[in-house]
């Protein structure tokens, strides 16, 4: 295939280590590896470690689908025309939804002869977040005609692309670079424990307090019958002080541990440390990314919250989904877990080899499969 120069675009910032960034990052290092060219055409970002990052314009901190993100103040057109005049790209490449301060301008200015991509990435949590992306669509109304190919990154993304932007989309799924997972080593001082380990944002439909009302349950049933066990909350959030209050009501400090913020490098040696992997998110999720990074570097079993993101890539196997409501039934799959090492080795076989389909080396070619379509129809 011809070397090509991509145009990366996402609404928020490049410094934040949420799921749509690492879409982009890994989406970019495995395509410059290849040897197209890259840029990110991106919100306010600081960072400097990486090449062609194009910041154009300042941000504001808002929440949406229970997260916390930024979105762009109003871009210049101009600046975007200047840029593309210079760079001239092949394929622009725009994750979806998307601001009219940004990626709608980008799209109206992309040259005839660039392809426009759409990558659709999410999932509402609710009805109103249903709506805000309807309304969201009308305003796009004009930009949304651009697009040559839409992909989604999991089947209930694709509905929701359908649903409220009227775009068909072909699914390709979430990607990251899991060779770190997969190379991870434990830390030493949870060799000889039974750990589980929490790791997102300490938001509430992330599910961390769902974790410990089913980890007191545990307790006060005395379910585990020895003390060689422990949990791992990683991450930091507004439920942090709650969370920690929590702990120390029902004497539960023996038993859990709040990191805080795990960075990027730190991450994959908190998942291999674990025997029981647990992500009890109620929703909102359109694939789970933190799922695959588990399989890949997890020393035991993945368990995830049954919502359609999650059940989506533990689709074949449900025993791994629970209910992050029902407290006792929370209790009873991490007690199971933790009581069988033949369990844990079993789902460990089966998800070092259900990993690999997601890894960047995978994936990457499908996304170029969808960059060589849409150029085909676009020189027609």
């Amino acid at each position: 295939m011809q070397k090509l120069k991509i145009a990366l675009v996402l609404d928020d910032s490049l410094d934040t280590p949420d799921g749509v960034q690492q879409y982009v990052l890994a989406v970019g290092r495995w395509l410059s590896q290849e040897g197209h060219s890259v840029h990110y055409l991106v919100g306010h970002t600081t960072r400097t470690d990486i090449k062609h990052i194009h910041s154009l314009g300042r941000n504001v901190q808002v929440r949406f689908n229970q997260n916390r993100m930024s979105i762009p103040l109003p871009v210049s057109k101009r600046a975007i025309a200047d840029l593309f005049r210079k760079e001239q790209f092949d394929v622009i490449h725009v994750q979806m939804p998307y601001s009219p301060m940004l990626g709608e301008r980008v799209i109206m200015a992309a040259p005839q002869h660039a392809a426009v991509i759409g990558t659709f990435h999410v999932v509402p949590h609710s009805r109103l977040v249903l709506e805000a992306n309807r309304a969201l669509s009308i305003l796009l109304g004009r930009s949304l005609k651009r697009f040559d190919r839409v992909i989604a990154v999991s089947d209930q993304a694709a509905l929701l692309a359908k649903k409220t932007f009227r775009q068909d989309s072909v699914v390709v799924p979430n990607t990251i670079d899991l060779e770190p997972f997969y190379r991870a080593k434990s830390f030493p001082e949870f060799d000889h424990t039974r750990t589980v380990v929490f790791l997102g944002r300490l938001v509430p439909r992330k599910g961390a307090a769902y974790l410990l009302d089913a980890v007191n349950y545990i307790e006060r049933h005395q379910l585990i019958e020895d003390s060689k066990w422990r949990v791992l909350v990683c991450g930091k959030g507004p439920l942090a002080n709650e969370l920690a209050m929590y702990i120390q009501k029902h004497h539960l400090q023996d038993r859990v541990t709040l990191t805080g913020f795990v960075d990027e490098v730190d991450k994959p040696r908190f998942l291999a440390s674990a025997d029981v992997v647990v992500f009890p998110s109620t929703g909102g999720e359109s694939f789970g990314i933190v799922l695959i990074e588990g399989f890949a570097a997890a020393r035991g079993v993945v368990l995830g919250g049954n919502n359609p993101g999650y059940a989506a890539v533990l689709r074949d196997h449900p025993e791994n989904l629970f209910d992050p409501k029902n407290t006792k039934g929370f209790a009873d799959i991490l007690v199971r877990n933790l009581r069988s090492a033949e369990l844990r080795q079993k789902a460990r076989a089966w998800q070092q080899v259900a990993g690999r389909q997601y890894d960047i080396p995978v994936v990457g070619k499908q996304i170029l499969a969808v960059y060589s379509s849409a150029l085909r129809k676009r020189r027609k």
